[in-house]
This record gives structure tokens, C-alpha cells and sequence, in this order.
């Protein structure tokens, strides 16, 4: 991990920009952090729409965590932003497009070449990313995972097991291979999901829900579309955090 910047933001959280490898991202740390006071991690999941557009609602979760008492990490996905494009997905997102256009249903061939590929690639970046990280001496764990792609998300709560609870954002089209994996996973779940989102099938949100083999898990359901989330969703989530991670 290298780091290209740094700068002091509002409530002295810490920014820096960093590379690993080829692929860009951020880190965000309160001022409490240090190597006698290390503090809990939280991944910060986004739709693969790029780092740069993505930038405003990830710094205000980022603040919104440093105020709770976390540090949080987000990277850029494969195939946005300014990493190398992917052919096969783009295909796989005209596809999309052009199903939803013409008012046709999404195949599930489309969704497993869209999330599928995106998912085997993202999610050991996810974990080398995690490696880095958890190597900083005022970075000291537990780790939680927070946002989308959902589909990323169930994948690192699989595989990944220092990351201990998951907030996850419902509305990106699932795998089918992934309702399989949802049934392996056991850390706590908190699911947010949007009920007139106009970009998710409500159905296959709830029935991933009930995949999921968590003991621990809670759906919290808000009327209204896509960025309709209202503000206390957040204070709910942070609450779910501030329950696992201290």
C-alpha cells in the first residue's frame, strides 16, 4: 500500500488516498486513532459506478463512522473509475439495459455475467486491501463490511473471517450461486433495504434475506426510492456497528 495523499478534514478525521497495485482507494481515521488507541475498521461497499462519482456519499458515511469512533477504507472496483475496462461486463451491462428498455425480465444469464465476475475479483482485492490495512499499527480491528454490491458483500462474509458483522445495502441484481452462499454465512446482518426502489427486485431482496444463516439478523425497510434513504437508517446503523465492532 502506497500512500499518494493526505489531508485534515472537518473534526481532525484524517484523509489519505492510497494505491495497491492498480487499484486506487481511501482510508479515513478520527482523530483518536493512534498506535497506543487503535481503532475498529469498516469496509465501505459502493456500486461500481467509480470512485470519483462515488466520492460525496462515501466521505459522508466516512464522517458519519469517524464520529462513532471508526476508521473506514473503501477501494476502487474492478473495471471503474480509472482502472482498466472490462469488456466482458460492459457486454453484460448493454445487455442489462437493453432488457430493462425494452420492459423484458433480466435473465439470469445476464445477472450471473454482470455480479458474478465482478464478485471472484473484487472480493480477494477486498481481502489484500484488508491485509494492508489491518497492518497499520492505528488500525486494530474488529472489521465490519458496509454497503454494496450486496452480492460482494455475502461473498466476503464467507470468505473472510476477521470481518465480524456486516451492514448491507439491498438493491443490485443476485446470483442465484449467491442465495447459496448467503446460506453459509453466519456473522451478524444488518440489511437495509429501500421498498420502491425502482432498481431492485423487492422479491429477491427478501428472499435473499431469508437465505441468509445468521442468527443474528435484522431487516429494516423504508419506503420511498433508491436515494430515498432517510437520515436515521444511518444512526441505526451505526448503532448496529458501535454493538459489534467495540
Amino acid at each position: 500500500m502506497h500512500f499518494t495523499s493526505e489531508r485534515r478534514l472537518d473534526d481532525d478525521v484524517i484523509e489519505r488516498a492510497f494505491s495497491l497495485g492498480e487499484i486506487p482507494g481511501f482510508l479515513w481515521t478520527p482523530a483518536p486513532a493512534s498506535v497506543s488507541a487503535p481503532v475498529p475498521l469498516i469496509l465501505l461497499g459502493h456500486p461500481p459506478l467509480g470512485l470519483g462519482r462515488m466520492y460525496p456519499r462515501l466521505l459522508a458515511r466516512a464522517l458519519h463512522s469517524a464520529g462513532e469512533g471508526f476508521a473506514t477504507a473503501t477501494i476502487e472496483l474492478p473495471g471503474s473509475g480509472d482502472r482498466p475496462r472490462w469488456p466482458a461486463v460492459d457486454q453484460a451491462r448493454a445487455d442489462l439495459r437493453r432488457a430493462m428498455g425494452a420492459g423484458e425480465p433480466v435473465s439470469d444469464e445476464i445477472v450471473d455475467a454482470l455480479v458474478l465476475p465482478l464478485v471472484d475479483k473484487a472480493a480477494p482485492e477486498w481481502q489484500a486491501a484488508l491485509d494492508a490495512l489491518l497492518s497499520l499499527p492505528e488500525i486494530g480491528g474488529p472489521v465490519g463490511y458496509s454497503g454494496g454490491v450486496i452480492s460482494i458483500g455475502v461473498r466476503l462474509a464467507v470468505v473472510e473471517p476477521r470481518i465480524v458483522a456486516a451492514g448491507l445495502f439491498a438493491g443490485s441484481l443476485v446470483p442465484r450461486a449467491i442465495f447459496d452462499e448467503a446460506r453459509r454465512v453466519t456473522i451478524p446482518l444488518h440489511v437495509l433495504l429501500q421498498w420502491d426502489d425502482e432498481g431492485n427486485d423487492r422479491q429477491a431482496a427478501l428472499d435473499l434475506f431469508d437465505a441468509f444463516g445468521s442468527k443474528e439478523k435484522s431487516l429494516h425497510a423504508n419506503m420511498g426510492g433508491h436515494t430515498g434513504v432517510p437520515q436515521f437508517a444511518g444512526e441505526a446503523a451505526a448503532q448496529f456497528f458501535s454493538r459489534h465492532l467495540k
